[in-house]
């Protein structure tokens, strides 16, 4: 099949090689423009621009990809796939291909709608999650589902690490899928507007932990935002980033630090985190052991940081 491969961010790279070794001809991919910019000032590939052009693929990007339905129509793909692109599909670019456009979803749709998905489910305390093929229509990730599998979520795994797992898995049932419909004998199935769930947009004060919840619940908001926004708290008016911690049974004053020797714990409304990896703002990420050898932390209560924008 002739194939147009939309995708921006390291998610979506998986799918792309995934795609490029199954026989299928990618004949475009496309990626947000380009807008990071290194030390130098010069702007910086997206992980699937920079993928496409080691792969040899012609490379496109649009500010505004529902105007460019005509020059993706000259184009005469036989399907468009879609795995984490970041531009809502016009019906006039869904229209484009004779086998209409499939996405790759990082939940078990119609569970976790919308741009987050990975990080809400570990922020709830789900113990599996999964990926989704499905048909992209207009609306928020209804499209009938062509294929799922499903995987447990490791109790110490973080978005980052869960990201880099599911993204594999949606490579391997991508392909599966593009093989039944190329066949035709992909089989779709609406979803169960019932047990349709919703996840908001991550911003940055997700982030702040209010230590007056049970410990378990900041333990999983500290792995939902590890690599982003990351968990955080104030100490002394600065912000203090938290990326590691476990649950353990001590108790006290919520928000208030002791030290055991080299360990940091910071009560919460009930039970306590100790905290692993701190960082401070200017400063490298580090151990509470490093942290204790320059911070009196003992007795100090966690607050948000004066600066909490």
């Amino acid at each position: 099949m002739k194939i147009i491969f939309l995708g921006t961010p390291d998610f979506a790279v998986p799918s792309l090689k995934a795609l490029h070794e199954s026989g299928h001809r990618i004949i475009a991919a496309v990626a947000q423009p380009d807008r990071a910019r290194n030390r130098r000032g010069q702007l910086v590939p997206t992980p699937v621009h920079a993928e496409a052009e080691a792969l040899g693929i012609p490379f496109f990007s649009f500010e505004r990809i529902g105007d460019n339905a005509e020059f993706l129509r000259s184009l005469a793909p036989d399907l468009m796939v879609t795995a984490a692109y970041g531009q809502i599909l016009t019906q006039q670019v869904l229209d484009v291909p004779a086998h209409g456009v499939i996405n790759v979803h990082a939940s078990l749709l119609p569970k976790y709608r919308g741009s987050s998905p990975i990080q809400w489910a570990i922020a709830d305390g789900l113990k599996q999650t999964g990926v989704t093929i499905m048909q992209t229509e207009r609306g928020l990730d209804c499209g009938d589902i062509l294929r799922r599998a499903v995987t447990p979520i490791g109790e110490k795994e973080t978005a980052g690490e869960l990201s880099a797992r599911l993204a594999e898995l949606g490579a391997k049932e991508l392909v599966e899928t593009v093989d039944e419909i190329a066949c035709g004998k992909c089989v779709p199935v609406k979803q169960n507007e019932s047990e349709a769930t919703y996840c908001k947009k991550i911003v940055k004060s997700d982030g702040l932990l209010d230590f007056s919840r049970p410990a378990d619940e900041l333990y999983n908001k500290v792995r939902a935002f590890n690599p982003w926004p990351v968990a955080y708290t104030g100490i002394g008016g600065e912000m203090l980033k938290i990326y590691s911690c476990s649950v353990t049974n001590r108790s006290g004053v919520p928000g208030v630090l002791t030290r055991n020797g080299k360990e940091l714990y910071v009560a919460c409304g009930e039970r306590s985190l100790r905290l692993e990896v701190l960082q401070l703002p200017g400063k490298r990420a580090m151990s509470a052991a490093e942290f204790l050898a320059g911070h009196p932390a003992d007795g100090l209560k966690l607050e948000a940081p004066a600066d909490n924008s």
